[in-house]
């Protein structure tokens, strides 16, 4: 799954309404976790690795990435650069995802497949 949205849009909080724990979230680092946020942050730090970071992504369950295709077009060119590097890498990503979701305003917007939709007053029971 990939998870799309800006910032502060209730990326993190969408995937641990599904379950994840704190302890599954890596933080701009790819390990065992498996769940992977601020991919934009992991490929800043090396543009010219980016390609390679596909392969270990597609094993990711939740992959969480900034929206890096909206908005001003940075002035220096290696963010530009990590910009656009990150903006191939999700087009990558989302062609061989099950499911693509965007984050707005904290509401799931399927782009590809079906957002699971968390019940919270159900998970709180009746009356929440």
């Amino acid at each position: 799954m990939l998870i799309i949205g800006g910032a502060a849009s209730g990326k993190l909080n969408y995937v641990r309404s599904l379950g994840y724990c704190e302890e599954q979230l890596a933080d701009a680092v790819l390990d065992s976790r498996p769940v992977i946020y601020n991919l934009q942050d992991l490929v800043a730090a090396s543009v010219s690795s980016a390609p390679a970071l596909l392969k270990p992504l597609l094993e990711k369950e939740v992959v969480i990435c900034d929206e890096v295709g909206s908005g001003v077009i940075p002035g220096v060119r290696e963010e530009r650069e990590a910009r656009e590097a990150t903006g191939r890498l999700c087009n990558q990503l989302a062609q061989q995802a099950d499911s693509v979701i965007r984050l707005v305003a904290g509401i799931p917007l399927p782009l590809k497949g079906h957002a699971k939709i968390i019940d919270v007053a159900a998970r709180r029971g009746a009356g929440g």
